[in-house]
């Protein structure tokens, strides 16, 4: 295990050391959720931001580590490489990073049984190829209330059953792994699940019932406050017709904008709260409560020594 006090170090925010911040992220389309506004916050903070990011869709710690043995054995094996054309250590010696960060793919994301060696082996990976790097653990987030996991809960042991029972347990997760790699945690689930549960900017379901089974297009129900883009009129894939969908999963515009406040303080050691980087169709007294709530999730870790 890591000694406690170089966890404690880890904390520490970068705040003013550096202006040009390099980051790698190592995930899936969750990761690219949460970083999709990092570069103009990063802008309006007065800083630069270099990223990479390494997005396979749905992609587990597991497959990330599994490509990057496959081409250890083989570099000529087209399966251990990206679609960049390069291999997860071509990728982490391409540039002098300053944070290199993983993450566990969130239908996973509460059993820690499924992040190791997985997680070990991509921090050695990253330590060998990247030594100058910090490693982040990057923490997602709870699939909304109403989420079809929820509202039609499988029977399988150990599978959660509320968006508080999949946020307790990737919480427990995700810091198991931080503390047994000695990363630092990137709290975003930490923030959504604060987010959601807010008395007043929290998520709630339309007092009036939606029946999809009957819906006509463009017919929505209320998703006020949602941070997960929810039910949708859009073209099912391979396909030109529209149809009524659910994604209780992915992040939508306030989302993804609370995802990049925390990655910002944690990364620069700015506090979002007065930011100027907005983005279109995004309230202001909204978007300020996630700056809050952002900035609150990271303090509380820093408080906690976490």
């Amino acid at each position: 295990m890591i000694p406690r006090l170089f966890l404690l170090l880890l904390l520490l925010p970068v705040g003013g050391v550096a202006e040009t911040v390099r980051l790698l992220t190592i995930g899936n389309s969750f990761s690219r959720n949460a970083t999709n506004h990092l570069g103009g916050l990063a802008k309006a903070g007065g800083h630069e931001l270099i990223h990479e990011s390494i997005v396979i869709g749905g992609a587990s710690l597991e497959l990330h580590s599994e490509k990057a043995l496959l081409h250890e054995k083989d570099p000529a094996n087209k399966d251990g490489l990206y679609t960049s054309g390069r291999s997860l250590a071509q990728h982490l010696r391409q540039e002098r990073w300053d944070f290199v960060s993983i993450q566990q793919a969130s239908i996973k994301s509460h059993d820690f049984a499924t992040y190791e060696p997985h997680g070990s082996r991509l921090a050695a990976l990253i330590r060998s190829h990247a030594p100058g790097a910090r490693i982040l653990v990057h923490q997602t987030w709870a699939y909304r209330v109403d989420d079809p996991r929820f509202t039609k809960p499988s029977n399988t042991d150990g599978e959660p059953a509320t968006q508080e029972q999949m946020y307790r347990g990737l919480t427990a997760a995700y810091d198991q792994l931080a503390s047994l790699i000695g990363a630092r945690v990137i709290p975003v689930g930490d923030a959504f699940f604060a987010a959601d549960t807010d008395p007043q900017w929290g998520y709630k379901p339309g007092s009036v019932p939606f029946d999809p089974k009957t819906a006509r297009r463009p017919a929505l129900p209320d998703q006020t406050h949602s941070l997960h883009v929810g039910w949708r009129w859009a073209k099912a894939r391979n396909s030109v017709k529209i149809t009524l969908g659910m994604d209780g999963h992915h992040a939508n515009l306030a989302g993804e904008y609370l995802g990049a406040c925390v990655w910002y303080e944690v990364l620069f050691g700015d506090t979002p709260p007065g930011s100027t980087h907005l983005p279109k169709g995004l309230d202001a007294a909204h978007a300020r409560f996630l700056q809050e709530t952002a900035h609150h999730a990271v303090q509380a870790r820093l408080t906690s020594g976490q």
